[in-house]
């Protein structure tokens, strides 16, 4: 009970680390956008309109569930990170001054908050306590199976205990599966940044 309780914990440590980091990844989407009225009108511009679109593949990201899929993501929101990162390099080097530099730096926290997101959903509980667990709940379920005497009581000590544990083991994997399970980050933050955008 206490392995099984351990675990369950660290699955919900890394589940509360992944709705955190969705939050961080808005709020730092949504003051870039909000610093890059700091830039010459044509780059604001420029900056604003890649952010949406940023941020509409960030929000494909956490509703993604094809491998190909995730992949092309990936991809485009590498490709979109670079050419926002161009685009202020290039306005920092033509205008060095500390306003310029507070939007890299908000580009900075952009671009290190997908980063963060994606550590976390690669975060996962290893397999050597995938294995302790289950070697843990076999060895109990034979002691309980050879410990009683009579055949009704045996059963049914057997059964409510290998319930119990399965329903542990499939609630802590389903918290471990960020795109295949049923309990999974909704990105709320995301998506209403996404709608307060204007259109353009």
């Amino acid at each position: 009970g206490l392995i099984i309780g351990f675990t369950f914990s660290m699955a919900m440590t890394r589940y509360d680390q992944r709705k955190n980091y969705e939050e961080a990844e808005a709020n730092a989407i949504g003051t870039e956008y909000v610093r890059a009225d700091l830039l010459p009108p044509a780059d604001a511009q420029k900056v604003r309109s890649l952010l949406k679109v940023y941020t509409e593949q960030r929000l494909l990201f956490y509703k993604a569930t094809d491998r190909n899929e995730i992949t092309q993501i990936n991809a485009r929101t590498a490709q979109i990170q670079n050419e926002l990162w161009a685009d202020l390099r290039r306005t920092a080097e033509d205008r060095p001054t500390p306003i310029t530099g507070l939007v890299v730096a908000g580009m900075n926290d952009v671009l290190n908050s997908q980063g963060y997101t994606q550590a976390a959903w690669w975060n996962r509980i290893p397999a050597a306590a995938w294995f302790l667990m289950v070697t843990i709940a076999v060895s109990c379920n034979l002691l309980i199976g050879y410990w009683s005497h009579s055949a009704k009581p045996k059963i049914f000590r057997f059964l409510v205990f290998s319930v119990i544990v399965s329903i542990a083991f499939l609630l802590i994997a389903d918290i471990e599966s960020p795109r295949g399970g049923l309990i999974r980050v909704v990105p709320r933050n995301l998506q209403a940044l996404y709608d307060s955008l204007p259109t353009q």
